[in-house]
This record gives C-alpha cells, sequence and structure tokens, in this order.
C-alpha cells in the first residue's frame, strides 16, 4: 500500500507531501490543475519514462519518493530480491522507492536509500503499482499477461507449475540429444582430438605438485657452487678447521664447562645448564645435517637439462588444457567423459529418444488437462464480467477468452480421448495434426476479446477505441479477476471519461468494492482515483482536493500545485461545484450524494455481516 507520495520540484509542484490511507481515495479538481502531475510523479517513481522536461523551471533536478506499506505476503516476494541485492530497510514492512530526474536528462534511482538501476526499480515497482492512464498501456491490454490473470483467476497455478516443470525436463533431453545428433563426421574428429588429447596429458604422468618440486630443484642445481660455499663456511663457524680460529661448538663447550662449576656451588642454575647442553646438541645435529647437504651437493648440468625439458614440457600443457597441473588432469577427466558418451552416443541416443517420446506424451496429457480447466474457467470469468458491464450500463456487451493452438512438429502430442471434450473439438478440428507447441504456461495462447455493442464481432481487447467502454471495462475487469490481480495499489486517471453521472455512481461503487474487498473471496486494495464526477467522488473513503495557485516569488509569479485533504462542509462544496451548480440547491443535491453513499455502505456492511442468529 502507497503510505506516502512526497513531489519536489515536479512540473508546476514546487513541494508537496501525500499521506494516503487504505480504501478508495479520490483526488478532484479544475482540469489543468495538477491532478494528472501527481500520477505522473507516481509513475516516475516506478520507473516509467522521464526526461528533463518534468523538472520544475528553474530547479535543477526533480526529485520523487514513494513509500510503501508492506503486508507479510508481500514481505516474503520482495525478501529475497531485496536480499540479493543488499537493498533491506530499516523495517521489513515498509519499502521506499525514489528517482531524480537532473537537467541533464541523468536519473538516478533508489530503493531503500541505496542507488539500483532502472530495470531493477522497475521489477520490484511493478508488483506495488498498476496505474491505469487515459493513455497508459494498461496491464491488462498487455496479451501476454492474459494467460497469467486467468490462471491466477482459476486458481491453476500449481497445475501450470507441473506443465513448467515437465516442460523444462523436455527441453533439457532435447539439449542433450541435440548435442549427441552431431554430424558422424564431426564426431568421429571430436572422438579423434579427445583421444589425443588425453593420449598426451597420460604420457606426460603428471602429478599435483610435481612443478613446485621441480622449481626448488632447479633453483638447487643452477646454484650449486655458491650452495657448497655458504654451507662450508657455516661448518667452518661451527666446527672449526685447519684454518684455525674459534669454533662455535669448542665455545660453546667451554660455556658448559663453566656452568658446570656454577652449578656445582649453586643449584639453582641446573636448568641453564641444560639450556646450554640443549643447545650443543642442536648445535651438532646442525652440523651433522649441513656436512650431509654438502656432500650431496654435485654440480650435475644433465640433471640441469632434465628438469628444465620437463618444466618445458608442464608449461606447454598447461598453456592447452590449463593454468595448473591439475586443471589439466580435469581436462584430462573431463574429455574422459566426452569421449565415452560419444562412445556410447548410439545407446544414449536410444535412451533419450524413449525418455523424450515419454515425457512429451505426459505433457501433452498435462496440458491438455490444463487447458480444459482453463476453458471452464474462462466461461465462468465471461458470464461474471458480462454481468458487471450490465451494472455499468453495458447491456449488450459479450466477452470471451480466445485459445489457440498453434501446430509444430516438434510440439507435445495431443491425446485423441482426451480432445473427446465438447470444448476441445473444436480446438483439434483446426489443426492438420496432433502435435502442438508448448512452452512453461502449457499449449495455449490466450487472448481476451470483446464486443461492447450488441451485434459487433468479438475483437482483441487492445483494440477497443472508446474511451469510455475502455474505462468501464477496466473497471469490470479489474472488479472480477480481483482476487487474480496481486498488485496492491490501484491507480485510475479520470476512469470516468465518457461516463454519465448515472453511471458514475456505479462505476464509484465499484471502486469502492474493489477498495474494500466485499465478500469472502474480495480481494482487498487501495485504490486511487482522479475524478470529474460527483457521484463517483462521493464513494471516497478519503477526498484530496487539487488546485492551483499563482504565488508572488522575487523572480516574478510562479504557478503552483496545491492538495488539500476535504472534510465536511468543505467536501460538500467541492461536490457541489463539480455539479456545475451554485446556492442552496447545489447544497443539498452534494448532501444527497453523500447520503445515498453513505446508504451504499451500510448495505453492503450488513450484507457482509457474520449472522449471530
Amino acid at each position: 500500500m502507497l503510505t506516502e507520495l512526497c513531489i519536489q520540484d515536479f512540473a508546476i509542484i514546487d513541494r508537496l507531501q501525500l499521506t494516503f490511507e487504505p480504501g478508495l481515495s479520490v483526488l478532484t479538481g479544475e482540469t489543468g490543475a495538477g491532478k494528472s502531475i501527481i500520477v505522473d510523479a507516481v509513475e516516475v517513481v516506478l520507473g516509467g519514462r522521464a526526461d528533463s522536461g518534468v523538472i520544475r523551471a528553474g530547479a535543477g533536478r526533480a526529485i520523487v519518493e514513494a513509500t510503501f506499506y508492506l503486508n507479510p505476503a508481500q514481505q516474503r516476494e520482495l525478501a529475497p530480491l531485496l536480499a540479493q541485492e543488499g537493498l533491506e530497510g530499516e523495517a521489513p514492512e515498509f519499502l521506499c522507492l525514489g528517482r531524480e530526474v537532473r537537467s541533464g536528462g541523468r536519473t538516478i534511482c533508489r530503493i531503500n536509500g541505496r542507488v539500483v538501476t532502472l530495470t531493477l526499480l522497475r521489477e520490484v515497482a511493478a508488483k506495488l503499482v498498476d496505474i491505469h492512464g487515459q493513455s497508459e498501456h494498461l496491464s491488462l491490454l498487455r496479451v501476454r499477461e492474459h494467460i497469467n490473470l486467468l490462471d491466477r483467476y482459476a486458481e491453476l497455478l500449481p497445475l501450470r507449475a507441473q506443465v513448467a516443470q515437465l516442460a523444462e525436463r523436455v527441453r533439457a533431453v532435447r539439449r542433450e540429444l541435440q548435442n549427441l545428433l552431431r554430424s558422424e563426421q564431426e564426431l568421429t574428429h571430436r572422438a579423434d582430438l579427445l583421444n589425443f588429447q588425453i593420449g598426451e596429458i597420460a604420457a606426460a604422468a603428471l602429478r599435483p605438485g610435481e612443478e613446485e618440486e621441480l622449481l626448488e630443484e632447479r633453483l638447487r642445481l643452477a646454484n650449486v657452487e655458491q650452495l657448497a660455499g655458504l654451507s662450508g663456511e657455516a661448518l667452518h663457524l661451527l666446527e672449526g678447521d685447519e684454518r684455525g680460529g674459534a669454533a662455535a661448538l669448542d665455545l660453546l663447550g667451554v660455556a658448559i664447562q663453566a656452568i658446570e662449576g656454577l652449578v656445582r656451588i649453586d643449584p639453582a642454575l641446573r636448568p641453564q645448564l641444560q639450556l646450554a647442553e640443549s643447545a650443543g646438541y642442536q648445535l651438532e645435529e646442525l652440523a651433522r645435517t649441513l656436512r650431509d647437504y654438502r656432500e650431496q651437493l654435485e654440480y650435475n648440468p644433465r640433471r640441469l637439462q632434465e628438469v628444465e625439458d620437463r618444466l618445458a614440457v608442464i608449461r606447454r600443457l598447461e598453456r592447452k588444457y590449463g593454468p595448473t597441473i591439475t586443471d589439466v588432469l580435469e581436462y584430462a577427466r573431463k574429455a574422459a567423459l566426452e569421449l565415452e558418451t560419444i562412445t556410447h552416443s548410439e545407446e544414449r541416443i536410444a535412451v533419450l529418444r524413449e525418455e523424450e517420446e515419454r515425457l512429451v506424451t505426459e505433457l501433452g496429457r498435462l496440458a491438455v488437462t490444463l487447458s480444459l480447466k482453463r476453458r471452464e474457467a474462462a466461461r465462468r470469468l465471461a458470464s461474471e464480467l458480462e454481468r458487471e458491464l450490465r451494472d455499468l450500463r453495458m447491456e449488450g456487451a459479450r466477452f470471451s477468452v480466445d485459445f489457440q493452438w498453434r501446430e509444430d512438429p516438434d510440439g507435445v502430442p495431443l491425446d485423441e480421448a482426451q480432445l473427446r471434450d465438447c470444448m476441445l473439438q473444436s480446438a483439434a478440428s483446426a489443426l492438420q495434426s496432433l502435435r502442438v507447441a508448448f512452452d512453461s504456461t502449457g499449449i495455449d495462447q490466450v487472448e481476451f476479446l470483446i464486443s461492447p455493442n450488441p451485434g459487433e464481432p468479438l475483437k482483441p481487447l487492445a483494440k477497443i477505441a472508446s474511451g469510455g467502454e475502455t474505462s468501464r471495462l477496466m473497471l469490470a475487469l479489474k472488479t472480477v479477476l480481483s482476487r487474480a490481480d496481486e498488485t496492491p495499489t490501484l491507480i485510475f486517471d479520470e476512469i470516468d471519461q465518457g461516463i454519465g453521472g448515472r453511471v458514475g455512481a456505479t462505476v464509484g461503487e465499484k471502486l469502492w468494492r474493489l477498495a474494500v474487498g466485499m465478500g469472502e473471496e474480495g480481494f482487498a486494495h487501495q485504490v486511487l482515483c482522479i475524478t470529474h464526477l460527483p457521484q463517483l467522488a462521493g464513494f471516497g473513503d478519503v477526498h484530496y482536493h487539487v488546485e492551483k495557485h499563482i504565488e508572488q516569488t522575487p523572480s516574478g509569479e510562479r504557478t503552483v500545485a496545491r492538495v488539500r485533504r476535504l472534510e465536511g462542509r468543505d467536501r460538500v462544496a467541492e461536490l457541489a461545484a463539480m455539479l456545475g451548480a451554485s446556492g442552496e440547491a447545489a447544497y443539498r443535491s452534494a448532501e444527497e450524494i453523500l447520503e445515498y453513499v453513505a446508504r451504499c455502505k451500510r448495505g453492503s456492511a450488513a450484507q457482509t455481516a457474520p449472522d449471530k442468529t
């Protein structure tokens, strides 16, 4: 639910902060007062098209921020996406969207105060608000959405999920088959290449860690003279030699004798004697290991060349198959698996063909079952929608859901026993074969059709031209599909276009019912509506009045938009003005509208109240 909207330097709005409530909110005012500008601002913050033209004259940027309250279900739906992008807010029940449009045309998008891409902003916003503007490309006019609305209306999403899972399994089997069914020559060449690569790596007999060992050995072999000299110098200092001089071991022995004398006098120094003796043992061990090391040192140019040659082999294989010996060995393992697959491809192809046929047969049966349930739901939907349209003075309107199947030799087979159903016989009769295309939604291509007037043929919903008919149709669809429509906030920009006052009251009541979710199966929405009809405005739970003012500024006169909430006598005065009359009679007519609305709401509440008898 949209709880707060803040607009700054947008068109004629300098600064505006609106707080919204649940239920039906109406915005009224003179033409050009700025009502639709508020809707435009909402569209911008939801990720709609924006350019520097929306910036208020004299300002450097326009800013729109919208705060939404998320119910537990919406929190669960959005939480994974927000967590994945690191966009969690301080309170999980609130979400803040922001959009800044700068004079250079650049826009900055924010979610919970953090900068995001426009694509991500749109993805999140699409779950929050649906705007029905006068010329907006309505969500109900997007043909690809029709099948989703129908499935949610008919509660078929679990069955459709099974179809989607089967469809993905079919695609996976076909991808593997496609890889195996490449030309025989290509497979032969690939097998030859894999054999060569596997043999080349096997012949090298690589061992993990071998390269590091060889590098260390090469370093020793290349520096054998220096190593011999340094080890000899260390031994000379430890043991002494014919050159004479004090040796470390001799000096340490003298020190030990002195400490022994100390211990005989003062036994408390025995730990120090033990340390000295331990140091002597360690120096003797060090000298022994250095002698062994020096004796093993040998200038061996042949071994050095062998090491260089081995390193060259390793590096050549690493250039071809991977940056390390481990990567080269892993490449050989995968190559062996691929070679085995190619070698046994005929057996695998036979298994996959059998699996494909089994899966597409199962998918075909399940998809036909789904199609049949959809067609049954489409009849109920048409009946409910035509009843709503009659309430809206479109008595002769007809609605239908068009189902199409597209032939595809690679599609799923249709079960002839299932096709004996009367609703599926006509669909199958139009096909030359019984294999139809499929996707994750099944085999149906769904589109809503409408005939607004008696005698007119059914046409695609997107081709309805009359503004009034479109508005009423949108409202009727929204009312019937309220369970299926999961968007919490609905905005109608002048839905009363082309509608008279008598129908306006019916439209107002339906919008109010859409907002409060009357009935056990109703889905409550927050509804915002811009209207010029007092009969519709009277049903608003909250009434806002939008007006323009001319204000004096240091740079001259400026036009600004202001919004105030109407209650009591002020609301009656606004409804009277909307009636186009003046005087006490106009006020009385406005009061009668509000009294009628109150009776309707009380009657609806009584109808839905639990029976206590």
